[in-house]
């Protein structure tokens, strides 16, 4: 089994080779015009500094935290300060994914604008090939982190720590990612949605400008805001799911390593989920040269292409792998596991993840019915257009949780607990894939920005708008695949936190796990309004300095008059009208918006941060690891159920604006951009925008940040159990209880005592009693 490992590290090194080759082939592609430089200049900068102001931050965190573990960890008898090691490994490594996407994504963007200059094919190409070397460089970074510690501790310590503590140490890797995770996700929706917000009112509905034009202040923090957001956040974000599914199913496996029928597959149900996400990085590989589309073509068409044959090959090798890394049957507390019911488990997991995708599609998607009534409930204003878009989300989660609930029990019956581990690794699997085709959006729409902001020809701007607009559909996908993966993912890890404490159910009927559920189901409501108000705060910041920089910058000012002559169309407009307009280009002061969202996202990312880390370690220690169980069975269900309805909302009403920007005629009414019901559909994608990019999507990393740090702790946490009534021991408390048990037991020997005694004398009395009778009757007989 040693020799696996070498073989996973190899894919990983393979992975690493084939987003070199990418990076380098996009970067040797044309940028374009020198006005095109210049914005797209303007965008990588901004997204830089974030980044780098954002990782100062973190660092800090990073160490805090690192010292904390240090502690915890060398007091555990099931764990030791290497820990630290694979914590600092993890938060290195999610930081670095998210680097790689940032910097791919920026140099990708606007080559992609100028590649649509020539052909739709071509920027799809581009536009893709950036995506890859997202995803392929998250999956490789996961599968090299967790391969070279597993080798690196089996080699020190195997012997003398076992595979309990190893994996146990393991566990801080995914520590590590989701805490970063968490941070680059809500700091990265308060960027992008402060931005949104500020650009979307003040631009659109107050000054009537089109969306990305170069006079709006707030346009190239709204372009960076995607990449920040929607690149290294959503690759954040699937990391932090891919290491959490494989060290869940490694921990579970590790129950297997001591039965009879393992002896000749070692640790076989330990390296099956790292095996299957090195694997799933070659099938990924070749599912990229699948990704084509001729002149006229159907980008998602393509895109779906490269998933299909991915996940095809996927299943393919997967029963290879199982069968052969796994006896063909065992047994383990009275259940029957087999290596085919691991397999089938595997395939509900992937079906579960494509049916969530596929129904937010239906409720998110342009022309369906779902979004089609959001449009027509926009005629009648901003009111009834939320209205719509509240039901449509609370509706939508109905079908994705009977999926994700058939998935747990299809699982379950097929292998258990490790079954529904192993699902979440199989739905996690094609991650490579699935993060290209998920960060070839934001690149797409960066594109259309660009192409809007350099004032290119219509049909570039048409092309760039038809790769935006699939964009926006694998982002809804992405979106609903991120949370039924998180889903199953936060109920891995709680089952491995539940082994790893020693629990082997939670008694709900306990006043202490009842409190733990209430708290538990509370805290994704309150999580969401920290993020929501942060928002809000720092969209209110932006508003006001784009309404200075208009009402106090002469050119703007001067500008933003003949925009409203000729209605944004300056094809109408006269020769001294247009140099009006040139005179106001790069007259916008950009890096003040860029400064708002920056400092904003940083200050506001804290608080939910904390509250998702400090919560689980309080409860776990006052309350005991029943409670703690509690508290993640209450976040996980209310946090799934909220990503659901925030994440479907957004996006409906998102794409019922665009239905509405695109002229169409529905019920005899002609929506297009000024109208009131183009007024209300902006309010309510206003609205939806921290709900879909901030809030939402942060519920997933929410859930397994959670199930992972009552991971991380629970060996600590199973040492000495604490009752929350008392400040004493568990084991003081036993004692005391078997000693009540005991003089209870004597004082109840005691009492049959005494009635014994009783009941002796009572017969005594009775025998007295009857000698006297007879005395009595002897002395009456007569004299012979």
């Amino acid at each position: 089994m040693n020799i696996i490992i070498y073989f996973i590290l190899a894919f990983s090194v393979i992975g690493f080779l084939f987003m070199f080759w990418k990076t380098s082939w996009v970067t040797k592609q044309e940028v374009g015009t020198e006005r095109m430089a210049t914005i797209a200049q303007h965008i990588s900068q901004g997204a830089m500094a974030f980044l780098r102001a954002e990782y100062k931050v973190l660092s800090v965190f990073v160490v805090a935290v690192a010292v904390l573990l240090f502690f915890n960890s060398s007091s555990s008898a099931d764990s030791n300060a290497y820990a630290v090691l694979s914590f600092i490994v993890g938060a290195v490594f999610s930081a670095l994914a998210g680097f790689i996407g940032m910097n791919i994504a920026t140099k990708a963007n606007v080559r992609t604008t100028n590649a649509a200059r020539t052909s739709l094919g071509k920027a799809l190409v581009v536009a893709f090939n950036g995506g890859s070397v997202m995803g392929l460089g998250v999956v490789s970074l996961g599968v090299f982190g967790l391969g070279s510690l597993f080798l690196f501790y089996s080699a020190i310590g195997m012997d003398e720590w076992g595979i309990t503590v190893i994996l146990n140490v393991i566990s801080a890797f995914s520590l590590g990612a989701s805490s970063i995770a968490l941070f680059a996700r809500v700091g990265g929706g308060i960027y992008t949605k402060a931005a949104d917000v500020g650009a979307d009112l003040v631009g659109k509905v107050e000054a009537g400008i089109p969306e990305d034009h170069p006079l709006n202040p707030a346009t190239i923090a709204d372009n960076v805001g995607d990449n920040v957001g929607d690149v290294a956040g959503m690759g954040a974000d699937l990391y932090e799911s891919f290491v959490g599914s494989i060290i869940a199913t490694m921990v579970l496996g590790a129950g297997f390593a001591v039965l009879p029928q393992f002896q000749d597959f070692q640790l076989g149900a330990v390296l099956l989920p790292l095996t299957l996400a090195a694997v799933g990085i070659l099938v990924s590989i070749i599912g990229t040269f699948f990704v084509k589309v001729k002149e006229g073509g159907n980008p998602q068409t393509a895109l779906n292409m490269g998933e299909f044959v991915s996940a095809a090959l996927m299943l393919i090798s997967a029963y290879f792998i199982i069968t052969n890394m796994l006896p063909e049957t065992w047994s383990l507390n009275g259940k029957n596991y087999s290596s085919l019911g691991v397999f089938f488990a595997t395939i509900v997991g992937l079906i579960a993840g494509l049916g969530v995708g596929k129904i937010t599609e239906y409720y998110t998607g342009t022309g369906k019915k779902p979004v089609l009534g959001i449009v027509k409930q926009s005629v009648t204003g901003s009111a009834t257009n939320i209205i719509a878009g509240l039901g449509v989300g609370m509706m939508s989660t109905a079908v994705p949780i009977l999926l994700i609930a058939s998935g747990i029990i299809g699982a379950y019956y097929f292998a258990g607990l490790y079954g529904i581990a192993i699902a979440a690794v199989g739905m996690l699997a094609n991650t490579g894939i699935q993060l290209a085709v998920d960060a070839y959006g934001p690149i797409a729409d960066n594109a259309g920005g660009i192409a809007q902001m350099s004032d290119l020809p219509e049909e570039v701007r048409q092309r760039t708008d038809k790769l935006d607009a699939v964009g926006n559909t694998t982002a809804a996908i992405g979106k609903g695949f991120a949370i039924a993966s998180a889903a199953l993912t936060a109920l891995a890890l709680f089952s491995a936190f539940m082994q790893q404490a020693g629990i082997d159910s939670i008694n709900i009927a306990k006043p202490t796990v009842m409190a733990g559920l209430l708290v538990g189901g509370m805290l994704p409501f309150v999580f969401s309004a920290l993020a929501m108000n942060a928002v809000g705060r720092a969209a209110m910041s932006m508003i006001s300095e784009v309404r200075r920089q208009f009402a106090n910058i002469p050119e703007l000012k001067a500008a933003l008059v003949i925009m409203k002559k000729y209605d944004s169309d300056m094809s109408k407009a006269t020769k001294e009208d247009k140099a009006i307009i040139d005179a106001a280009q790069d007259k916008a002061e950009y890096d003040k918006c860029i400064d708002i969202s920056t400092k904003a996202s940083l200050r506001e990312m804290v608080m939910p941060g904390l509250l998702a880390m400090v919560t689980p370690v309080l409860v776990g220690f006052v309350g005991g690891p029943e409670m703690l169980g509690g508290l993640l069975a209450g976040v996980t269900v209310t946090g799934v159920l909220m990503a659901i309805f925030q994440s479907n909302a957004g996006g409906a009403w998102d794409n019922a604006k665009k239905m509405i920007e695109e002229g169409q005629e529905i019920d005899g009414y002609q929506h297009k951009k000024g109208t009131d019901s183009h007024k209300a559909s902006v309010v309510g994608d206003t609205v939806g925008d921290p709900f879909k990019d901030t809030s939402g999507p942060s519920l997933n990393i929410l859930l397994k940040l959670m199930s992972v740090v009552a991971l991380v702790i629970a060996p600590s946490i199973a040492d000495v159990k604490w009752d929350l009534a008392s400040d004493v021991p568990q084991e003081k408390i036993e004692y005391v209880q078997a000693a009540e048990e005991e003089i209870y037991t004597i004082n109840e020997a005691e009492v049959n005592i005494e009635k014994l005694v009783v009941n002796t004398e009572e017969i005594i009395a009775e025998k007295q009693e009857s000698v006297i009778v007879f005395d009595k009757k002897d002395q009456q007989k007569p004299n012979i």
